[in-house]
Parts: C-alpha cells; sequence; structure tokens
C-alpha cells in the first residue's frame, strides 16, 4: 500500500472517529436575520437579555439598584409625556399614572407621577401602599416613616432618586452638581413631564427612596 493510501485512510478513520457537527443555525433574538453557531447565539441572548433587565421590557420595571434608582430610570423614560389637551391635567398616560393612588381623580398630578415611578419600582408609596395625590399627605407619611429630610439651615444633601418636595409640588432628583444644583424630572411642570434645575435651598425637604 502506498504513502498516500495509507494517509487517506487515517484521514478518513479521523473523520469517522471524530465528526465534524454543524452548528444549528438559529434565528436572532430581533428578529432581524440569523446567526450559525451556538456560541455566538448565546452569547447575543445573554447580552441582550442583561440589557432588557437593565432598562425594562414592555412596561416592566427595570432591576437591581436602589428603589430611587429605578425610580430615576423610569422616570427618564417618560419625559416628553403631557396633558392631552394641554391644561386638562388629564391625558391617556397621565391616566395610567393615577393608577398608582388609591382614590384618584383628575387632577394636579405631579404627586400621582411620583406614586406611580414608586409603584413601578416595586417601592409603593404609604402604609398600605396607596400612593398619594396631595405633596403634603405624602411628605407627613415621609415623616411618619423616618423617610424624610427636611431641607434646613445646614442644607441637606439629596441623592438620585430622592423625592423632592417643594411648595405644594414634588420631583425626582435625577442628579446633583458638587456646587448643590440639583436637576429633577417632574410632573405636571408646565403640563409634562420634564427636567428641571433647581438651587439647593429651594426644596422644602426631600424623601430618601435608596
Amino acid at each position: 500500500m502506498s504513502i498516500e493510501a495509507v494517509l487517506s485512510r487515517v484521514s478518513e478513520l479521523q473523520q469517522a472517529l471524530n465528526p465534524v457537527v454543524t452548528q444549528p443555525t438559529t434565528t436572532s433574538l430581533s428578529g432581524t436575520g440569523t446567526t450559525t453557531g451556538a456560541t455566538t447565539g448565546s452569547s447575543d441572548f445573554s447580552s441582550v437579555l442583561s440589557s432588557q433587565m437593565a432598562s425594562g421590557v414592555n412596561g416592566v420595571a427595570p432591576t437591581g439598584g436602589t428603589a430611587g434608582q429605578r425610580m430615576v430610570a423610569l422616570a427618564q423614560k417618560e419625559i416628553g409625556v403631557h396633558e392631552e389637551p394641554m391644561g386638562s391635567n388629564d391625558g391617556p398616560r397621565i391616566k395610567e399614572y393615577r393608577t398608582a393612588t388609591a382614590g384618584s381623580g383628575v387632577g394636579p398630578w405631579c404627586a400621582y407621577f411620583q406614586s406611580w415611578l414608586a409603584k413601578q419600582a416595586g417601592a409603593p408609596l404609604g402604609e398600605q401602599g396607596q400612593g398619594f395625590g396631595s405633596v403634603d399627605a405624602l411628605y407627613a407619611w415621609a415623616k411618619r416613616t423616618g423617610k424624610a429630610i427636611d431641607n434646613t439651615a445646614t442644607t441637606a444633601t439629596p441623592k438620585a432618586g430622592d423625592m423632592v418636595i417643594f411648595n405644594e409640588h414634588i420631583g425626582l432628583v435625577e442628579s446633583v452638581d458638587p456646587n448643590g444644583t440639583i436637576h429633577t424630572i417632574e410632573g405636571n411642570s408646565s403640563d409634562q413631564v420634564i427636567r428641571r434645575t433647581h438651587g439647593p435651598r429651594e426644596a422644602i425637604g426631600y424623601v430618601n427612596m435608596n
């Protein structure tokens, strides 16, 4: 038998003992194409799943972090929601915000918005999780439960995710500058969900959600 024949036979035996397995073609999670090979598909699935768990999918609240941090992530997605018609204190999305507060009705909705954020983040407001339509009632609850931080002469330092209390208005702290300037996301500000900036002395106090 020639050397060529021996090598050919060895190659045949190797293929018989170690067959090449063709990975199945799998549909990508996004549905925009296909990927070949289990390793690539698994990696793509894991990365997409992780991203969805962090940001929330189909209205489900994001996971991880504190309740306040989850509230900020949710609030950022609501920026631009506005009353329909403007000045009505109502609208399809605002009606959804009211569902987080027992006995709610059409009216000023800054506290409804915060109650909705907290409920979606897994930390509903109130002793029975009933939510609040009144800023004063919300802050009174925070004081009863040790969550209130008064903005006294020694200016309190809020954290992102704390609710910020003004005179008959409430927002959510998104970030704080080194000089104390507070950046917020507020519902029912100019009839919409919007970002605002405030000086460190403007707030009456804060509600710790972290």
